[in-house]
C-alpha cells in the first residue's frame, strides 16, 4: 500500500526513494543526448543538410514544449500516475525513432520524443515538495547528480553502441529502460494529490503572471537559459568536430566525452549544500565565469587535450548553476512548484534550442572557431546576467535590513 503525500499529510523523503528518483531522473534526462555522438551517423544515412542538426534541435524544442504543456500537470494531476505515465510515452517515441524510415519520421519521433523525456523535470520538483525545508538543497543536489550522470552515461552508452550495432539500435536500448524506470517510479512514489483544481487553461495562464510577477524567476531562467545554450552548442558539433580529417575520431570517442565531464555530477549534491548554508548566488557566479572560460579554452587550445578541459570547465559551470538556480526558485511558491520549474525549465532549454540552431549555423559558415565565438557570447551574456542578479539581491537584502 502506497502512502500519500499531500500539503496536510508530509512523507518523509527516505534515502531509498530519493535514490530512485535521482535515477529514473537520469534515465528519462538521457533520451534527449543520446542522439548527440551519433549525429554524424544520422547525417550520413539522412544526406540532406542540415538534417542531423535538426534532430538535435527538434528534441531541444520539443523538451521546451513539453517543459511549457506538460509540466504544468504536476500540479494538477496526481503526480506517481503522471510520471509513470510519460516514461511509458518514452518507450513508444523511442520506438518511434528506431524505426524511422525517413528524415521526416526520425524528426517528428525526435520532437515526441523530448517532449515526453520532461518527466524528469516531473520528479524534481517532486523532490522539493517530500524534502524537508532545510535539506532541499542537499536532496535537489543528489536527484541531479543522478540526472547529470544520465546526461554523461547517456553519450557514452550512445557513442559505444552506435559504433558497434548502428543508431537505431541505441533507440531500441532506450525502450526496456524507459518501461523499467516507469515500473520503479510506480514502486517507489508516494501518491501525492495537489489541493489546487484549476482548469488547464487558467493553469497555463498562470506561468504567465508567474514570469511578469516574479524577476527572481525571469533573470534565473534567462542566465540559465543561455548557460545552457553555451552548453548544447558544445554538444551539438562536437561529433561533426571529431570526424574531421584533424581528429577523424567516432561517435565512440564523441561519447567518451561525456565522461570527461564528471566533475559537474560530484559538485552537484556540493552545490546544493553551499546554496543551503551560503546562499546560490555565489555558486552561480561560479558557473558562470567557469562556462566563459570553457569558451576561452576552447576557441585557444584547438585539441583534444584543450576540449578535455574545457568540457570539464562547461558541465562544472553549467550543473553547478542549475542546481543552485532550482534551490532559488523552489522558495518561491511552495504551492507552485510544478510551475516554477515549468517557467525555469522552458526558459533554458528554449535557449539550449537557441544554442543548437546558432551551432549549427555557426560551423556551417565559420567553423571551429565561429563555434568558440558564439559559446563564448553566450556565456559572456550569462555571466552579465548573473552580474546583474547578485547586484539586485544584495541591494533588496541591505533595503530589508
Amino acid at each position: 500500500m502506497h502512502l500519500s503525500a499531500s500539503p496536510e499529510a508530509p512523507v518523509t523523503l527516505r534515502r531509498g526513494t530519493l535514490f530512485a528518483m535521482a535515477l529514473a531522473c537520469g534515465t528519462a534526462v538521457a533520451n534527449i543526448y543520446y542522439n548527440q555522438p551519433m549525429l554524424g551517423m544520422i547525417a550520413a544515412r539522412f544526406p540532406a543538410d542540415g538534417v542531423a542538426g535538426l534532430v538535435a534541435t527538434l528534441t531541444q524544442v520539443g523538451y521546451a514544449l513539453g517543459l511549457l504543456l506538460l509540466l504544468p500537470l504536476g500540479d494538477l494531476h496526481e503526480r506517481r500516475r503522471l510520471i509513470v505515465i510519460q516514461f511509458v510515452a518514452v518507450a513508444i517515441a523511442s520506438a518511434a525513432a528506431a524505426l524511422s524510415p525517413t528524415a521526416a519520421t526520425l524528426l517528428a519521433a525526435s520532437l515526441a520524443l523530448g517532449a515526453a523525456s520532461t518527466v524528469a523535470q516531473q520528479i524534481v520538483p517532486f523532490v522539493a515538495i517530500l524534502a524537508e525545508p532545510s535539506r532541499r538543497g542537499a536532496a535537489i543536489g543528489f536527484v541531479m547528480s543522478g540526472l547529470l550522470t544520465g546526461i554523461l552515461i547517456s553519450r557514452t552508452l550512445a557513442g559505444f553502441v552506435a559504433e558497434h550495432l548502428g543508431w537505431q539500435a541505441m533507440f531500441w536500448v532506450a525502450v526496456p529502460i524507459a518501461l523499467g524506470s516507469a515500473v520503479l517510479m510506480r514502486l517507489s512514489l508516494p501518491a501525492h494529490h495537489p489541493r489546487q483544481s484549476l482548469r488547464y487553461g487558467a493553469l497555463l495562464a498562470s506561468l504567465v503572471r508567474l514570469w511578469r510577477t516574479e524577476p527572481v524567476l525571469r533573470r534565473a531562467g534567462l542566465t540559465q537559459g543561455m548557460l545552457f545554450a553555451a552548453f548544447t552548442t558544445f554538444w551539438t558539433i562536437l561529433a561533426l568536430r571529431l570526424q574531421q580529417p584533424r581528429f577523424h575520431l567516432g561517435p565512440d570517442v564523441a561519447g567518451l566525452f561525456g565522461v570527461v565531464g564528471a566533475v559537474g555530477v560530484a559538485m552537484a549534491p556540493l552545490a546544493g549544500r553551499v546554496a543551503d548554508r551560503r546562499g546560490p548566488y555565489r555558486v552561480i557566479s561560479l558557473g558562470t565565469a567557469a562556462a566563459l572560460l570553457a569558451w576561452l579554452v576552447f576557441g585557444a587550445w584547438q585539441t583534444i587535450a584543450g576540449m578535455v578541459v574545457g568540457v570539464v570547465l562547461l558541465d562544472f559551470g553549467v550543473q553547478v548553476s542549475l542546481v543552485s538556480h532550482q534551490h532559488l526558485i523552489y522558495g518561491l511558491h511552495p504551492e507552485y512548484k510544478s510551475r516554477l520549474n515549468t517557467v525555469f525549465m522552458t526558459t533554458m532549454f528554449f535557449g539550449g534550442s537557441l544554442g543548437s540552431i546558432g551551432a549549427a549555423f555557426a560551423w556551417h559558415h565559420l567553423g571551429w572557431s565561429g563555434v568558440s565565438l558564439f559559446g563564448g557570447a553566450l556565456a559572456l551574456v550569462a555571466l552579465g546576467s548573473q552580474w546583474r542578479a547578485h547586484r539586485l539581491e544584495q541591494q533588496r537584502v541591505a533595503t530589508v535590513s
